[in-house]
């Protein structure tokens, strides 16, 4: 398998490959900005990323709103949906002045949608369209740009298929990849089967980390804990990106992740986070904003300990009324202070 050569970093490229270290997925309808921000007050240092903005969305649409986060969620990467080089070129351009550190290309979503439009997963199908697409998107940013993709699609051969993919659009420009390690079933298997039923390779992702030791790769699909991120670090993959386990229990993942992964800072404790919230949540709602597009983010906040349930029910049968606020967060907040009471005289 050729080797891609060491090639020089641009400036900025070295930081925000360190915060790749552990990075939070893109996941449609999770990841906005919103829940960003939540994240950022338990992890310092971790590589957070946008849900998918597809390219026409901003360059036909005019879709800027769908650009906009806070300051304080940097690192943070924009993830594009497209197929086109010119569109994903001047989306990239669009995604480079609103400050964001990465601009990444969806080769690895299943559905429906992104199949009709020619991107995301079927995409491994057209490495050199791909390339094609890293190319102008290149010419276009000083941001790096980085492309998440599968190890193959359908009746693919992975072993094949994936050293050619990296290959081709790592000879493009493209020196950083995140590889989620299941195959995407294009035909025959919902979005949601296709995170669950296509068996993990992680071995291959491992192979590929030999082939390619000019590119840095980072791993995703099934990890669930800073233990795991902590053995594919160890055995020296680059990066690790955390899907669902860091929304559902997003202490788990990112609260000691800057002590454990980054060696720096201390540890969040997750009552700190939600009063840091606060000033945040108060913002949101008196700009007209509400309660539950923040708080349906924090639900796992306290996933495992005691008051958790009365935490989630509190905030999900309140958030959505009217004239709910920050108070409802502090009301919901106090079977958990009380849980940790119990448990810390027990």
């Amino acid at each position: 398998m050729p080797e891609l050569s060491e090639k020089p970093m641009k400036q900025g490229f070295s930081s925000i490959r360190a915060a790749a270290r552990l990075s939070v997925a893109p996941m449609m309808d999770w990841t906005d900005r919103h829940c960003r921000y939540f994240h950022r007050q338990l992890s310092g240092q971790s590589l957070l990323y946008t849900e998918m903005v597809t390219a026409p969305a901003l360059v036909r649409g005019g879709a800027t709103h769908l650009l906009t986060f806070s300051p304080e969620e940097h690192p943070v990467a924009l993830q594009l949906g497209g197929s086109d080089p010119a569109e994903l070129a001047e989306a990239a351009r669009m995604g480079a002045a609103a400050g964001y550190d990465e601009i990444n290309l969806n080769c690895g979503c299943p559905s429906d949608r992104v199949q009709s439009g020619t991107f995301g997963a079927i995409l491994m199908t057209d490495p050199g369209r791909v390339a094609e697409c890293v190319a102008a998107m290149r010419a276009a940013v000083d941001v790096e740009v980085t492309v998440k993709c599968r190890i193959g699609v359908d009746d693919q051969t992975p072993e094949e298929v994936l050293p050619e993919f990296l290959s081709r659009v790592g000879a493009a420009g493209c020196e950083r990849f995140i590889i989620h390690a299941r195959k995407a079933w294009l035909q025959g298997l919902s979005p949601k089967e296709n995170r669950d039923i296509p068996p993990l390779d992680y071995d291959l992702v491992m192979r590929m980390r030999g082939y390619f030791q000019g590119l840095h790769l980072s791993v995703n699909g099934g990890i669930t804990s800073l233990v795991e991120v902590e053995r594919f670090l160890d055995a020296g993959l680059d990066g690790v990106m955390v899907g669902r386990a860091a929304y559902h229990d997003p202490a788990g993942i990112l609260a000691q992740a800057d002590r454990r992964i980054f060696g720096t800072g201390e540890d969040r404790d997750p009552v700190a986070v939600v009063h840091a919230m606060l000033p945040y949540i108060d913002a949101h709602v008196a700009a007209g904003g509400k309660l539950g597009q923040v708080t349906r983010h924090m639900l796992g906040l306290f996933a495992g300990q005691p008051g958790a349930r009365l935490w989630r029910r509190i905030l999900s049968e309140g958030a959505h009324k009217p004239e709910a606020n920050s108070a409802l967060v502090l009301r919901a907040l106090e079977p958990v202070l009380e849980g940790a009471a119990v448990a810390a005289e027990g």
